[in-house]
């Protein structure tokens, strides 16, 4: 549909994503090997037919402009567009954006276009695949002037998400943000085939144009969740769409292991390998990965991984990856590295005692995060050896019983974590 603008939220510190937000915006974080979190949205975007695109960015942005100035480059004669629109100061204003209803509040004077005459405002930070055509049809069939995505789930699980009441019509009567009192929680649930069930927003809006204009301009209220849809239900007419299929916000660093862990399943909850809805990330004629003498099981590897001798079990294997013979790694998630390292600077590094970058002979990782660039050196564990649920270390946090270790970290032989 050619008026649709789609607003993409960028801009969150992702706080609870610590330490893979520390050099990063969360829209950045690198998934399944090749990609990163906000090519999904924009994928979803481009597949339902939606090719102009504004994304909304704010801390730590540097990787992710980069990444959408390389990567999202339309055919001029589709008149498409994805772009990015960072935080700025000005003469009226010079806070920075206080929520997500701010950001796109703030930016309101740059969706001028006339032709426009709905906004579709999704997150940077979820995996799903959604035909977003379906959306607009609920939000046009209903006579919508707002609707919400949202999706059933088991009540003990939208604590951290809004949650909504709906009446036969599908239009919402009641929503709440971040639900916690058991007893409000109990009002908002209904029984699913014998669970207790509550319907979740996805952060996925739709506005008639207008309507968001008077909405954001009436309101100071800085977020769609807490406050302007909260609002809206009784002043206009806010319809719920609802998806039935698989949907996560990554979060918190649990979120992100086991949906990323997720794609390397037989039958992963969103098909990567569909051509008929695929998922687009920046292209790098990267070489072909080389394994060599190595035992591989349910795994993920990307181009341009070096693998010698080893054992890779429930794991992905992020972009040129190097790991040396006899180490074993296992349930865990490399991210790889940026760069080829020069021979050259290797030699020098290991006169220094700098390991390379990758992972070294005869290491042991269980249950880990590896960050990009990293440099592990030869006999290191990283196995939570003291059984920690949350630990806060030099260069490495552990989160939920998850190692992270953190970008450009240099991990010395013999190390155990």
């Amino acid at each position: 549909m050619k008026n649709v603008l789609a607003i993409i939220l960028g801009g969150g510190r992702g706080a609870r994503l610590l330490p893979l937000t520390k050099y990063r915006a969360k829209p950045a974080v690198p998934i399944a090997g090749k990609y990163r979190l906000i090519d999904i949205p924009i994928s979803n975007c481009l597949n339902s037919g939606f090719n102009k695109i504004y994304i909304l960015t704010q801390f730590l942005s540097e990787s992710l402009n980069k990444h959408i100035s390389r990567t999202y480059k339309l055919d001029s004669f589709s008149h498409g567009f994805v772009e990015i629109i960072a935080a700025e100061q000005s003469m009226e204003k010079t806070d920075w954006f206080q929520g997500t209803a701010d950001a796109v509040r703030q930016s309101l004077k740059h969706f001028t276009d006339p032709r426009f005459e709905y906004f579709l405002i999704l997150s940077g930070d979820q995996l799903y695949a959604i035909d977003l055509r379906e959306v607009m049809k609920t939000h046009q069939e209903k006579g919508a002037e707002v609707t919400v995505c949202c999706k059933p789930m088991p009540s003990q699980e939208v604590t951290q998400l809004g949650i909504m009441k709906v009446n036969r019509e599908g239009r919402i009567t009641h929503f709440l943000e971040k639900p916690q009192e058991p007893k409000i929680l109990e009002e908002f649930s209904f029984v699913k085939e014998g669970k207790k069930m509550a319907l979740a927003s996805m952060g996925i809006y739709v506005f008639n144009r207008e309507v968001l204009k008077d909405l954001l301009t009436e309101s100071d209220k800085s977020d769609f969740g807490r406050g302007i849809i909260p609002d809206a239900i009784s002043q206009r007419k806010v319809f719920a769409h609802i998806f039935e299929n698989y949907w996560i916000d990554i979060g918190t660093i649990k979120t992100y292991y086991e949906a990323s862990l997720s794609l390397t399943s037989k039958h992963p909850p969103i098909n990567l390998y569909n051509e008929e809805w695929p998922y687009y990330t920046r292209g790098r004629s990267l070489p072909i990965s080389r394994i060599d003498q190595s035992h591989i099981e349910r795994s993920v590897v990307a181009d341009g991984s070096l693998i010698e001798g080893a054992e890779i079990r429930h794991s992905i294997i992020g972009l040129r990856s190097v790991i040396g013979s006899g180490t074993k790694i296992e349930s865990s998630i490399l991210m790889g590295n940026d760069y080829f390292e020069d021979p050259l600077i290797q030699e020098g590094n290991r006169k220094e005692g700098i390991p390379n970058l990758g992972i070294g002979k005869n290491c042991l990782i269980q249950k880990a995060i590896i960050d990009k660039n990293v440099r592990i050196g030869d006999h290191v564990k990283i196995v939570n050896s003291q059984g920690k649920t949350h630990f806060e270390g030099p260069n490495f946090m552990i989160q939920d019983g998850i190692t992270v270790v953190e970008k450009n970290a240099v991990i010395p032989a013999g190390t155990t974590l």
